[in-house]
């Protein structure tokens, strides 16, 4: 039951399992829970997995699972945390080595480190489809009875045995079809189940990894800071497998993700050794650089589409949009390799070695340990000031190119300074949270004035290539005087969404 996109199986299912942990399971009657017509059996399978991880199980600590499954839909089998209750599963045909591709996606959780069999999972599956009144699918309910152990010709090990519900939505079907479906559920006396998956619960018996060894002492304002990189550096690994899939927006957040880290480094360096973080900055940049391609692409692309939906049709002569796709196309593939090359390269890898280095043991100058919550009001002052002083000297540019190269500076210090006062929020509360929503919209406005000069910019290589074909260029002319007003009234909108922001 998945929701498919390209090699991608999008699942949104719950997991039950007797309220006890040991009474038998007994699936109630669902004919009549809300849109279920009909109920139809369809019959059982045996579904025999190994699971694969690293010795320290870093995929399972991130949420992730690997395996190999014989059986009902047999292959290997990549899944990937969403959301609660959601995963992304990467498939690929059944081969008795781990395909390139699927290592390739956890390549930032390993490292390097080999991908072992961890545990062996058999499960005797009883299938049950869940039918509304026109007789479409709506979920698929299955019963596992599973036996879990080491895999073959290993130490056996401790061995476990349990039953399971899986309840998994059809492509289509309305989530709320699960929060229906639950009720009936508990009172036949299941619960949801509180392992993750399968493996988690397989390996429960077993002695888990010891956690990491505590951090150093900080002052409060510093262990803001660390708590901050923290989730950055979590970011820029956990994206990973989607920035390399094409997932939506995955690209893009990582991209932020590093430009919030590199930000912090630069805006509380007062509280971090420069000589440790001075190098990391550095290779930061060159990650946000190799991703910005394709996010560019996305955003000129999605741009030219939306304005050309809001033309009058007699205003769109020649293929317009036949000669936007050939473009988009021809983009993609260059910044899509450049995407995937930087994040194949050992530097990429190095990096991510450095922010887990970075987290784990950071460089602490002395004066942390002490620093307060003032420290922090005087790091975002700074870098309030900077944005101040590249506004004003935008502002004071005369229009055109130099202007447009003095707005995306101010850009930057505007996400630079909004970045400082969002991590000092749980420090600073709701003085430096109101900060951080005015220069949002500041960046918002410089940001759709960049977006301009990009898809102008687009323009005049795509009218370029047409013209080339002999074909019209009119509507490209047209599309770029458009986003010249469109920046003007941007530069023009300014000063008033800057004279907004509280002083600090």
């Amino acid at each position: 039951m998945d929701r498919v996109r390209g090699t991608i199986a999008r699942e949104i299912e719950r997991k039950y399992e007797a309220g006890d942990g040991t009474s038998p399971v007994r699936l109630p009657d669902l004919d009549g829970t809300g849109p279920v017509a009909r109920v139809v059996d369809r019959g059982t399978d045996v579904l025999d997995a190994v699971y694969y991880d690293t010795a320290d199980r870093c995929l399972l600590a991130a949420g992730i699972t690997l395996r190999r499954r014989t059986g009902g839909d047999a292959g290997w089998h990549l899944k990937l945390p969403v959301a609660p209750g959601v995963r992304d599963e990467v498939r690929a045909p059944l081969a008795d080595g781990i395909p390139r591709r699927l290592a390739s996606l956890v390549r930032a959780r390993t490292r390097g480190a080999p991908l072992v069999p961890l545990a062996r999972v058999v499960s005797r599956r009883d299938v049950r489809h869940l039918l509304d009144a026109r007789g479409t699918l709506l979920a698929e309910v299955s019963t596992d009875s599973v036996t879990a152990g080491r895999p073959a010709g290993e130490d056996p090990g401790a061995t476990a045995a349990w039953t399971e519900v899986e309840v998994e939505l059809a492509p289509g079907a309305d989530p709320g079809l699960l929060d229906v479906l639950e009720p009936r559920l508990r009172e036949a006396g299941l619960c949801p189940s509180g392992a993750g998956s399968k493996l988690a619960r397989a390996l429960a018996c077993e002695t888990a990894p010891e956690p990491p060894p505590p951090g150093p002492d900080a002052g409060d304002a510093a262990r803001v800071v660390l708590a901050h990189l923290r989730e950055q550096a979590e970011a820029v690994v956990a994206l990973d497998p989607g920035a390399r899939l094409g997932t939506e927006d995955a690209v893009h957040q990582m991209r932020v993700a590093t430009r919030r880290l590199r930000s912090a480094l630069r805006t509380y360096g007062g509280f971090l050794e420069p000589r440790a973080t001075d190098p990391l900055g550095a290779e930061l940049r060159w990650l946000a650089v190799e991703l910005g391609a394709d996010r560019d692409r996305e955003v000129v692309v999605e741009r030219l589409r939306h304005h050309l939906d809001d033309l009058p049709r007699p205003l769109v002569r020649g293929p317009v949009r036949a000669r936007l796709r050939i473009w988009s196309n021809r983009s993609r593939a260059e910044t899509r390799r450049r995407v995937t090359d930087a994040l194949d390269s050992e530097r990429h890898l190095a990096l991510l070695d450095r922010l887990d280095a970075l987290v784990t043991d950071p460089p602490l100058r002395p004066a942390a340990v002490e620093a307060s919550g003032k420290a922090l009001v005087k790091a975002v002052r700074r870098d309030h000031e900077r944005l101040a002083a590249r506004i004003a000297h935008a502002l004071a540019t005369d229009p055109g190119p130099v202007r447009d190269a003095a707005l995306h500076d101010a850009r930057k210090a505007a996400k630079r300074a909004r970045y400082a006062a969002e991590a000092a929020v749980p420090a600073l509360g709701k003085d430096a949270k109101r900060l951080a929503k005015r220069l949002k919209a500041v960046q918002t406005v410089l940001g759709d004035h960049q977006d301009s000069v990009l898809t102008r910019n687009a323009l005049r290589l795509i009218s370029a290539q047409a013209a080339v074909s002999g074909e019209a260029t009119f509507t490209y002319g047209l599309l770029y005087g458009r986003e010249e007003a469109r920046a003007a009234e941007g530069e023009r909108a300014l000063a008033g969404v800057w004279e907004r922001v509280p002083q600090w």
